[in-house]
């Protein structure tokens, strides 16, 4: 099934008011699944993009079917395992001047708003608004939001789920400021993850 056409009969099924009537209408805690969550991130080194990756180490969500508006998230990433391609620039993202791995392992984001999508989804539209805790500086942050149930599964069943969110940061606003005559200010953050109730 095309990928769009997927998400499409998951968020209508998502809003139909039938659902609150299923397993899973009240709000529903969901974990990491054994797929686990990741974090890509991308900076502009020397003009050119370089991609890095941080581990998800918590992942604790409620989606509320009902009202989707309601879910929240709360996520931390172990910092200290950051990883790009390049050994030096590696080093230099945990460095002290850049998130200071050492100082601040872990990273944090939780949310405080849904905005959800045309039709009331979470999808093609929707954003997700919270705060960012990086190098132990909370600043507001938005990522455009997915959430969508596995292929091939049934339309009320919501035990497992994949979410991707995607936004943009600038690491000055925390306070990572090194680096900066050959890294630019403007990060590119994408979270995907899959998810399991914890029922």
């Amino acid at each position: 099934m095309h990928r769009r056409h997927m998400l499409a009969l998951t968020f209508a099924a998502l809003a139909q008011p039938a659902l609150t009537r299923t397993a899973f209408a009240a709000p529903t805690p969901y974990k990491l699944a054994r797929a686990g969550a990741s974090i890509t991130y991308t900076f502009t080194l020397n003009g050119n993009p370089v991609k890095g990756t941080v581990p998800v180490n918590r992942a604790d969500l409620v989606i509320d079917p009902g009202n989707l508006a309601a879910s929240t998230a709360d996520v931390t990433a172990d910092v200290r395992r950051a990883r790009t391609g390049l050994i030096f620039a590696t080093e230099a993202l945990k460095s002290k001047g850049v998130l200071d791995a050492q100082g601040f392992p872990q990273a944090r984001f939780t949310s405080t708003k849904v905005i959800l999508g045309p039709g009331g989804r979470i999808s093609n539209g929707a954003a997700l608004e919270g705060r960012l805790t990086l190098r132990g500086v909370t600043r507001p942050v938005r990522f455009d939001t997915n959430l969508y149930r596995a292929p091939g599964s049934a339309a009320d069943d919501l035990s497992a789920l994949s979410v991707h969110l995607k936004g943009r940061v600038n690491r000055r606003d925390f306070g990572a400021n090194g680096y900066g005559d050959i890294v630019a200010d403007t990060v590119g953050i994408d979270i995907k993850a899959e998810i399991s109730t914890t029922r």
